[in-house]
């Protein structure tokens, strides 16, 4: 049999990108001419959450807007934890990202007149979103994007990549050890390693997110040693479609919030508007504010509606192809009746710790988009930030590298990752991640308490322990190795085993940052500790130290700026 050094092959870029999103793409695009590869695990680079995408881009681009009114919504939203500084960044530089998209030729909606067609959404001061197609702007800014990297001499796009663990060179990170489809088992040796793999969505049973949304980087990022902050945070979306018929943990669609920007309503099972007594802003509060009213009433078993129809009669069907789309596939005539929803998971503000630039705590490694944590979502994203920080900080990632552009790296020993060399029983892959989903459903969803996330802790690790026995039956060398130089027909083996690895690394790592934090916040509601707490005004960083020696909770070094 041949040796794991002779068995991998070895490839040689300046930067390699983990993810073909909205980050990766801007990051790749700017980096040019700097020879890239952008590694995606799907079997196309037009996929991931930025596809799905409805809500479109927020920028501050009408007459009577300006940067600073969205840097000072997006504070508001983030409840107390929003780094003031780079929100002011994110905005200033949305405009610029946004205006070099029409210069490249994307097509954005536009009013009779000419001007951008903007809309409003939850928390937003201004009407100031974006739109290409409607509720179709993910999917078009991702085709867009993928195409412009396409006629990038310098950009390698390689799909069907799955990516194992970073790799280290004297102390710094310098490439990755990866499996794909085609090729086998490769180590990709770089100068710098950008992380834009997208969230953890995945992790919960009712996500609007894709399904392979499973927190590999930032399991990655933790393996190696990288500091995390605010992992508690996880959004929910209130208004996901609940079909008709569906089978159990598929993925929900997601209905955009710039309906309830136009004009939709929501009501109760006896067809009454209720958010106007949950918050002055009714439908358009922020997010978690509007995700547990709905929830409240859908835990006393009290169905909550959609009514699209005020929305369609101000701004037309065309304006939400998608949306009608989805709702007729899901058993329902928006037309007609409302649609009942309920809340999921939907983005992550949490992720890999960075500075302004999308530097991590380790050198050689940089991230951006919803794997990081730049601090401009705080507690609670602002509606339709998520593309804008893709384009901003996959350009300002881009100008940190190549600012800081070195000596190419050379070969350096694999690490011994823990890839079984027996094909692992696919029944009890997908067990142990139907249980993970069904724990952080469970006990770290839209309402937590301690009790619920302790007793989380410990059947995650039960779990953990479970899988590593079943990865150590397969270990030893034998003949028909998986993952060596040359095809596999193992792949889809490999990336269950190594996603539910992820998953589960991601969801203690979410679940001991929700039990450390007492307080409720932002997208972080604890019943035991249902008040907001001045003394956890802070970021909350955290690395597997913590996790593997279960820490007490203590101040971060890491604060917003308009902490006090």
């Amino acid at each position: 049999m041949a040796t794991e050094e002779t068995a991998c092959e070895h490839w040689r870029t300046n930067v390699v990108i983990i993810g073909s999103g909205v980050a990766g793409l801007a990051c790749a695009l700017a980096l040019a001419p700097t020879p890239v590869i952008v590694m995606t695990k799907t079997a196309s680079p037009v996929s991931g959450s930025t596809a799905l995408a409805q809500g479109g881009i927020a920028a501050a681009m009408g007459r009577d807007d300006t940067p600073e009114q969205h840097a000072r919504d997006t504070v508001d939203a983030g409840a107390g934890l929003v780094d003031e500084e780079r929100a002011l960044v994110l905005a200033r530089e949305g405009t610029e990202a946004v205006r070099r998209l029409i210069a490249a030729g994307m097509r954005f909606d536009r009013k009779p007149d000419g001007m951008l067609s903007l809309g409003r959404e939850a928390a937003h001061g201004n009407a100031r979103i974006v739109h290409a197609g409607g509720d179709t702007t993910g999917r078009n800014l991702s085709e867009t994007l993928v195409e412009m990297a396409r006629a990038t001499p310098s950009i390698r796009l390689v799909s069907d990549a799955f990516v194992l663990d970073l790799i280290a060179q004297r102390g710094r990170i310098g490439g990755v050890v990866a499996v794909h489809k085609s090729f086998g088992r490769i180590q990709v040796h770089a100068n710098a390693v950008v992380l834009a793999s997208g969230g953890v969505g995945g992790l919960w049973l009712e996500s609007t997110t894709p399904l392979e949304a499973t927190g590999d980087g930032l399991a990655l990022a933790a393996r190696a040693g990288a500091r995390m902050a605010d992992l508690e945070f996880m959004q929910f979306h209130p208004t996901a479609l609940v079909p008709r018929q569906a089978q159990r943990g598929d993925r929900l669609a997601l209905l955009t919030e710039a309906l309830r920007g136009a004009g939709a309503v929501l009501l109760d099972a006896a067809g009454r508007r209720f958010m106007p007594s949950e918050h002055p802003l009714a439908e358009l509060a922020p997010r978690d504010v509007v995700a547990r009213a709905i929830a409240k009433r859908r835990a006393i078993g009290e169905p909550v509606f959609l009514d699209l129809r005020p929305a369609l009669a101000s701004r037309g069907a065309a304006a939400f192809p998608q949306a009608l789309r989805l709702c007729r596939q899901a058993g329902y005539e928006p037309t007609r009746e409302p649609v009942p929803i309920t809340p999921a998971t939907h983005y992550h503000m949490g992720g890999v710790a960075t500075d302004g630039d999308g530097h991590t705590t380790l050198e050689g490694l940089w991230a951006c988009g919803e794997v990081a944590c730049t601090g401009v979502h705080g507690a609670n994203r602002l509606a339709s930030n998520s593309l804008l920080e893709g384009l901003v900080f996959g350009a300002r990632v881009a100008a940190s590298i190549r600012g800081g552009e070195g000596s190419f790296a050379s070969a350096v020993e694999s690490p011994r990752a823990l890839l079984p060399t027996a094909p692992l029983p696919l029944e009890a892959l997908g067990r142990i991640r139907g249980r993970v989903r069904d724990i952080m459903t469970l006990y770290a969803g839209l309402l937590r308490d301690g009790k619920g996330l302790a007793r989380a802790v410990a059947e995650l690790a039960a779990l953990e322990a479970e899988l590593q026995r079943l990865a150590s039956a397969g270990t030893a060398d034998s003949a028909g190795t998986i993952g060596t130089a040359g095809p596999t027909n193992d792949y889809p083996a490999i990336v269950a085993w190594g996603e539910l690895r992820n998953m589960l690394l991601s969801a203690r790592l979410v679940v001991h940052a929700a039990e450390r934090r007492t307080e409720s916040r932002g997208a972080h509601f604890r019943s035991d500790y249902p008040q907001t707490d001045a003394g956890w005004q802070h970021r909350q960083v955290i690395s597997m130290t913590e996790l593997d020696h279960r820490l007490p909770a203590a101040n971060s070094p890491l604060r917003a700026t308009n902490a006090g």
